[in-house]
């Protein structure tokens, strides 16, 4: 019995075949793509249990891969393997939601211990989930099973980041939350990244949410504190 489906994404077929060839020897099941279209696809038709995801590739890079995959499979393991080890590059593959990011020229026995580190610390199992528990704020949906969040029934589209922004705000609604809170609840007490990154997030999650983002009705700023969710009140 195979433990897990691996997806590997990576372009090199020696390096490719070398990894797919020990993780079938840790008794994985393995399905590869050489690209990110076929990638997302697989995703999509496969239900892979991890996704290990090459940067340089030859249709997109493996960032954009990364960050269409956490918008439609937020909870999908995603571990990046790259030549490319400057600290900024681990940053930026982290921050766009990648589980792990480890570097090439890599140990296969390292590769495979990480492997099993993140399927156990995610527990995910490539099947759908179905909207259980749902959050009602004002004309706000969110179902939290499905990460999706609906508008006067309309769908938006969301990342992981912002499902979690969104959630954290409708758990408090009304109630103002600090910068500093939304670092440390969302982004983690040991995130060493710009501060601002949480203004950016804001504004592009107004963008969806919002009529007028630059007047906006639910996500308002409070100056000199942070900001609170609010508008025409939690249903029941």
């Amino acid at each position: 019995m195979t433990e897990a489906k691996i997806l590997v994404v990576e372009d090199e077929i020696p390096i490719r075949k070398l990894i797919v060839f020990n993780l079938q020897r840790s008794n994985y099941e393995v399905i590869e793509a050489e690209n990110g279209k076929d990638a997302i696809q697989l995703v999509q038709d496969q239900s892979p249990s991890l996704v290990l995801l090459d940067i340089m590739l030859p249709d997109m890079d493996g960032f954009e891969i990364c960050t269409k995959l956490r918008e439609t499979h937020p909870d999908l393991p995603i571990v990046i393997v790259s030549a490319r080890g400057q600290d900024m590059e681990k940053i930026t593959g982290l921050e766009l939601g990648a589980d792990d990011y480890i570097v090439k020229p890599f140990n296969p026995l390292e590769l495979t211990a990480r492997i099993r580190s993140v399927l156990r610390r995610t527990n995910y199992n490539g099947k759908k989930q179905l909207p259980v528990d749902i959050i009602k704020t004002g004309p706000f949906v969110l179902e939290m099973k499905t990460q999706r969040l609906y508008k006067a029934g309309r769908l938006i589209k969301l990342t992981a980041r912002e499902y979690q922004l969104i959630k954290l705000f409708f758990d408090r609604f009304n109630e103002p939350i600090t910068r500093d809170v939304l670092l440390d609840e969302i982004w983690g007490i040991n995130y060493f990244g710009d501060p601002k990154t949480v203004d950016v997030h804001i504004r592009r999650l107004r963008e969806k949410i919002e009529a007028d983002p630059s007047n906006p009705e639910f996500l308002k700023t409070i100056w000199g504190f942070g900001y609170c969710f609010h508008g025409s009140g939690q249903e029941e």
